[in-house]
């Protein structure tokens, strides 16, 4: 690589609520040469960061255009209701949106459960973000839907949440744009899939080894024993233990001299 070429590094988009930690820590351990940086993005921008060529991955909510975009699903996240700690929500450990079907509820522009309205009562407005909208409930205005790592993201002492049981969930996948499928992202896909370094799908597997088991050796020339069965040389008429020929009779060799014509 010369002077003017600059080192490789890998750029991965991440949304808010989404943890890239462990997969990160992963790719550091196997790929030391090349960098991992991360790029934080509002989820409604993710798709046009990937076009756009500003990140080579991302980990995004579903669903994206996949015209364009690749895409594996990892995870779903539950859906929450976040409210007030002295809401009567906090009085059963979850609940359905029936049983919330009266209260005023926010529904923020940066909103991934893809409903067009919530059930319930809408707010006057819409917030712009989800943290505009946890304020709101924090100000006792309403309450809010959110996948479950957004209420822990924008945790705050005097709010709680409680799981929806009916309500829309949000996916979580690893995206790329497909006509810029690289070896990193290769590398990467191994890695958020779990599979190991060594994995054969991996995209540089390890060398083969050279097979050795049951290899068969070439005795030297002139050392070869006879095949079962032959005898040679003066082994020949010593074809048992008894001294009986391969006709059954006794004498060993000396048999063959019956033939032989005396001399008159």
């Amino acid at each position: 690589m010369t002077g003017s070429e600059a080192s490789p590094t890998f750029r991965l988009a991440y949304v808010p609520g989404v943890t890239p930690a462990k997969w990160v820590r992963i790719w550091n351990e196997r790929r030391p040469d090349v960098p991992l940086t991360l790029v934080p993005v509002p989820a409604t921008e993710a798709s046009d960061v990937l076009r756009r060529g500003e990140a080579d991955a991302g980990l995004v909510r579903l669903p994206v255009d996949r015209t364009v975009l690749s895409a594996i699903p990892l995870y779903t996240e539950a859906t929450v209701v976040v409210a007030p700690k002295d809401h009567v929500v906090t009085a059963a450990d979850e609940v359905s949106l029936d049983e919330l079907a009266d209260e005023v509820v926010l529904h923020p522009l940066d909103d991934v459960l893809g409903w067009e309205q919530p059930p319930g009562e809408p707010a006057f407005e819409r917030p712009a973000t989800t943290e505009d909208a946890v304020e709101h409930v924090a100000s006792g205005i309403g309450i809010l839907y959110v996948p479950q790592s957004l209420a822990r993201l924008h945790h705050r002492k005097d709010l709680t949440y409680r799981t929806v049981v009916d309500a829309p969930q949000s996916d979580v996948a690893l995206s790329w744009p497909e006509e810029a499928t690289t070896d990193l992202v290769e590398d990467f896909i191994g890695i958020v899939r779990g599979r190991t370094v060594n994995s054969t799908r991996g995209r540089t597997p390890p060398p083969a080894q050279p097979k050795t088991k049951g290899k068969r050796t070439e005795a030297p020339a002139g050392s070869r024993k006879p095949s079962a069965g032959k005898a040679t040389g003066k082994a020949a008429g010593k074809t048992g233990t008894t001294g009986k020929n391969p006709r059954g009779s006794s004498g060993g060799a000396r048999g063959t001299k019956r033939g032989k014509p005396r001399g008159r």
